[in-house]
């Protein structure tokens, strides 16, 4: 092969581009000589590797698109810490079929006992799986639809946010709405309804989002889309945020007693 035909597919590769190629074509054509790979077995290692290479890049680029606040896996997750969340309901949410069929999943429980580390690690799942996926803190939320509403585009951030295969909405009821946030909350539910998945994490319980809405009427219009198509995850375990800091707590003590050993010897 001459060097002129090697530049031409040089370009012709950045033209497609196909920058994995690009990266390895010298060394794997040495090696391809070398080895006497004929043409097919050429071409199907060069094109499997510039798909895996495709499909990494997209999925880093969602990911880091999605917002995620914590990049934990469910591999991550410690389920001997919380006996009450059946694992095999978790590993069928990994398979993606409530994504398909359009269903809800909500994550309820008090501070700090795994909810936003399951959520996202579904979102993880997803963007594998290259459904879109964002994720955003409720109070976030309700301050940028008030935002698009007082600029006059919110049908345009509505349209936006209801695209998202899977939108996940995190801490429902930890700051508390007004009127004009439960509102606006419930135009969204309603454009997502039964078309998109969302997943949602919360520290009240169902009877207790009358409070978070502020008003009767719209928490049981909301409630009501939620839960039609939703699997609900009742976490009832301790919080890890307090295991790591007893763990760290009693790291310390044990430093402190080492040091007090070595000292009065």
């Amino acid at each position: 092969m001459t060097e002129f035909t090697m530049d031409r597919l040089r370009e012709n590769l950045e033209a497609l581009k196909m920058k994995n190629t690009l990266e390895i074509l010298d060394n794997y054509l040495e090696r391809a000589v070398a080895d006497k790979l004929n043409i097919v077995e050429v071409l199907d290692h060069i094109f499997s590797e510039e798909a895996k290479s495709k499909r990494r890049r997209a999925y880093e680029k969602q990911i880091q698109m999605s917002g995620f606040p914590i990049k934990k896996t469910l591999d991550d997750f410690d389920f001997s810490f919380q006996p009450s969340i059946d694992k095999r309901q978790i590993d069928e949410l990994a398979t993606m079929r409530f994504l398909e069929n359009g269903e809800n999943v909500v994550f309820l429980g008090p501070p700090g006992v795994g909810k936003t580390h399951l959520a996202s690690a579904l979102g993880l799942v997803a963007a594998q799986h290259r459904f879109s996926t964002y994720y955003i803190n409720c109070h976030q939320l309700i301050e940028q639809l008030k935002k698009a509403h007082f600029e006059n585009r919110l049908p345009d951030k509505l349209r936006v946010l209801a695209k998202y295969r899977m939108l996940i909405i995190d801490e429902i009821g930890y700051l508390p709405m007004d009127i004009q946030g439960a509102n606006l909350f419930f135009q969204l539910i309603a454009r997502r309804y039964e078309k998109t998945s969302t997943v949602f994490t919360s520290n009240k319980t169902f009877s207790q989002w009358n409070e978070v809405f502020a008003d009767v009427t719209i928490a049981s219009a909301i409630l009501d889309r939620v839960l039609h198509h939703c699997i609900v995850i009742n976490i009832k375990g301790e919080s890890y945020r307090l295991k790591e800091r007893m763990e760290f707590m009693r790291q310390k003590q044990q430093i402190v007693n080492t040091l007090f050993e070595q000292g009065s010897t």
